[in-house]
């Protein structure tokens, strides 16, 4: 009876297995069939094309509908252009150095030119006595004559030396810095510079910035303290670059109050920026790819455009954009503002088909 049994629980065993692939192989026939006919029904709604750099999407206003993408239209605006850069303020040691040797210099060049004076005076004495029945002799003569010659060319050395540093002190001070410099008696500002009441700082602008005016200011703060903020009037230009900017350098003046020699310091507000005209983008339009930041513009009904932008210049609620070229935004386009990122997502689907295709 249990052999009997178990036979009979094998066989139905071996009927369900064998049902089983049968379902299984005509089964997979009619599911490849049905699926092949569902894709063929669909219709990819979007098309990406993308040409000479500009990549453009197509969505049906039905599909954009459902989607929820909404666009916004750019309007013109003006913005203020702040140029931001760095400096440095500098110790002025070695002006001070400069400066000392040069008036020791022009100092022994006017004691020199006391004696010749005194000497002259003299040879023209003794010229008189020699030439009166040889009261002097020659050779005494020939002494203060000699002496003359001495004090001329001891003259000479000094301010050639004196020159000599001056030529130096313009190479790496500048005229303005060189001319107080050389001054006797040292002007107010060389005074508040020495007497640490202020300090000068290099300033270094972008090569494209304008020259700035004759007492022009900026607005300089320490790098590990933008709260501070100063006023640095300008002097004039450097002759030397940053070691660690490069652009166009000057020379500036501001009070000493939190300023330090050797600290690196953040310049903006500069009066020389110029004001230029464009638009504001949306910062729910801009989407980032590769590592830059891009907008859709819709240019008819059903197309998009992607477009690359600057974000150099925050603004409130988005980001100020200046069109430097004829294929940029302008007033009156419209950027798509929500659903940017399904529209790059589309593009990704579309790129990936296309690698399947291929």
């Amino acid at each position: 009876m249990n052999r009997k049994l178990a036979l009979i629980i094998v066989i139905q065993a071996f009927l369900i297995v064998l049902l089983f692939w049968v379902l299984v192989f005509y089964g997979k026939d009619e599911y490849e069939a049905s699926t092949h006919a569902s894709e063929d029904n669909i219709q990819a709604p979007n098309r990406v094309n993308a040409k000479q750099g500009l990549t453009t999407i197509q969505i049906s206003p039905a599909t954009q509908a459902q989607s929820d993408i909404a666009t916004s239209l750019l309007k013109s605006t003006t913005h203020q252009g702040g140029i931001t850069s760095y400096g440095n303020v500098l110790s002025i040691d070695s002006l001070i150095e400069l400066r000392s040797r040069y008036l020791a210099a022009k100092a022994e060049s006017q004691v020199i030119s006391t004696s010749l004076a005194h000497n002259k005076i003299e040879l023209a004495r003794l010229r008189e006595l020699n030439l009166d029945d040889k009261n002097i002799s020659d050779k005494v003569l020939a002494t203060a004559q000699a002496d003359t010659k001495a004090d001329e060319a001891k003259i000479m050395a000094a301010e050639s030396n004196a020159k000599n540093i001056s030529d130096s002190m313009r190479q790496t001070w500048g005229d303005a810095l060189t001319k107080l410099a050389t001054e006797k008696n040292p002007s107010v500002l060389l005074q508040s510079l020495i007497d640490y009441k202020e300090v000068l700082v290099q300033i270094t602008l972008p090569f494209d910035s304008v020259e700035p005016a004759n007492n022009s200011n900026v607005l300089i703060a320490p790098v590990t303290a933008p709260s501070n903020s100063a006023k640095a009037i300008y002097l004039s230009q450097s002759p030397s670059s940053a070691a660690t900017i490069q652009g166009k350098t000057y020379f500036y003046h501001a009070r000493s109050d939190a300023l330090r020699a050797g600290m690196q310091v953040k310049v903006s507000n500069l009066n020389n920026a110029s004001k230029l005209i464009g638009v504001v983008i949306p910062a729910s339009a801009v989407v980032w790819y590769a590592g830059k930041p891009w907008v859709y513009r819709k240019t008819n009904d059903n197309q998009f455009d992607r477009l690359p932008i600057n974000t150099n210049v925050e603004v409130e609620n988005g980001w100020f954009y200046h069109n430097n070229s004829k294929d940029g935004l302008n007033s009156g386009d419209k950027v798509v503002t929500s659903g940017a990122q399904l529209l790059l997502s589309e593009e990704f689907k579309a790129q990936i088909t296309n690698e399947n295709e291929d």
